[in-house]
């Protein structure tokens, strides 16, 4: 019990964190059967009990098809502790793996992610839920961390929330604080059973080498591992390259500096003032415009595939001159990653200095000028 005790007491740290549960609530548990999803199922049955919000919990499982599935004896686990299972045929997920398996050794995992995500909305909209809750834990994000880190090239993992606005489904990671040694540990004190996955990739995926090679640096540093959990929120001692991006303009002294940091944000907003511009809400990128050290103007885009759109290109101080090297470096830069690429700009007050670059009226509104 007391290890139960201390789960309970950090689902409702990471609550208080990052605001997870509401008044109403109806939370579909993801259920795979193994250790983590069968304590998380246990952990908010007893938290919603006591917990000021009044929320509901279904818990759920896919199957997906693997060959051996048997969600029965899951089944009747949960209905011993009070839970009614929902089992869920998405039996076509594993035919479907098979097809795109190829040559390759292992079923595709990013397949399999994207394909079950679909079936989970679905699922939890069939369900009456406003909400997923998935069984991750604290040192599943450190090995996501590292796994973007060294295949991905980015510093990213997955979020302790994230609202999918398509659906209206928010997903929850309750366990987000918790350590894995620490649910093993309450499982074997409360007697939470963990059933076998039937996932024919079951320990030959990159995650099981990302963990391996985690529990060594641990056994040589062992403070490493509570040091990665503060890491994960420690946004006061943030410093990566980032905040110091500038990209130049040749031989012009002009540059583009991404607005990333609460002092860009400032910035921008100045400036926007200053010309009687609305700020923007929609999810843009916003860039700060630079001649030396100092700023000039404000650019925003939206990038798409094969398609780059200037929502806006201002400047305090309006120069045609200033405006044909941004455009032009503009051009240049996303031409070099996507061909062929099509520029847009919206509603335009200089159409003829537009046009006079090759841009053309679009049909609907503003100018175009397709680049290959």
């Amino acid at each position: 019990m007391n290890s139960l005790r201390g789960i309970l007491g950090l689902i409702r740290k990471a609550d208080q964190q990052f605001d997870f549960f509401h008044e109403k609530d109806r939370i579909m548990i993801g259920i795979s059967g193994g250790k983590d999803s069968m304590l998380l199922a246990v952990a908010l049955a007893k938290y919603s009990k006591f917990n000021c919000a009044n929320f509901e919990i279904v818990p759920a499982i896919l199957d997906l098809g693997f060959p051996g599935f048997d969600a029965e004896p899951i089944k009747e686990y949960l209905k011993s502790v009070g839970l009614d299972l929902k089992v869920v045929d998405s039996k076509e997920v594993y035919q479907i793996l098979k097809s795109q398996q190829k040559e390759a050794k292992n079923l595709p995992c990013s397949i399999c992610s994207r394909m079950k995500k679909a079936a989970i909305n679905k699922v939890a909209k069939e369900l009456g839920c406003n909400k997923v809750a998935f069984a991750h834990h604290g040192d599943d994000a450190v090995e996501t961390l590292f796994m973007n880190e060294i295949f991905g090239g980015r510093i990213a993992t997955f979020q302790p929330k994230m609202y999918l606005e398509r659906s209206g489904i928010e997903f929850i990671r309750p366990l987000i604080l918790v350590h894995e040694k620490q649910i093993i540990q309450c499982c074997k004190e409360e007697g939470i059973p963990a059933f076998p996955s039937h996932c024919p990739n079951d320990n030959k995926t990159m995650r099981k080498e990302m963990k391996d090679l985690l529990n060594d640096l641990y056994k040589k540093y062992p403070s490493a591992k509570d040091n990665f959990f503060t890491m994960l929120e420690n946004y006061s001692k943030e410093q990566l390259y980032y905040s110091d991006l500038f990209y130049k303009v040749e031989r012009k002294d002009l540059s583009f500096k991404p607005v990333i940091l609460e002092k860009d944000s400032r910035k921008e907003h100045e400036i926007r003032s200053k010309l009687n511009k609305e700020n923007y809400d929609d999810d843009l990128s916003r860039y700060l415009i630079y001649k030396k050290n100092k700023v000039i103007g404000v650019l925003a885009l939206i990038i798409e595939k094969e398609k780059v759109t200037i929502v806006d290109l201002l400047l305090l101080k309006d120069s045609d001159t200033t405006r044909k090297y941004l455009l032009k470096e503009i051009e240049r830069y996303f031409s070099h990653a996507k061909n062929p690429l099509t520029v847009e700009i919206y509603h335009s007050d200089k159409d003829d200095f537009y046009k006079s670059f090759g841009y053309k009226k679009a049909r609907k509104s503003g100018l175009f000028k397709v680049l290959s």
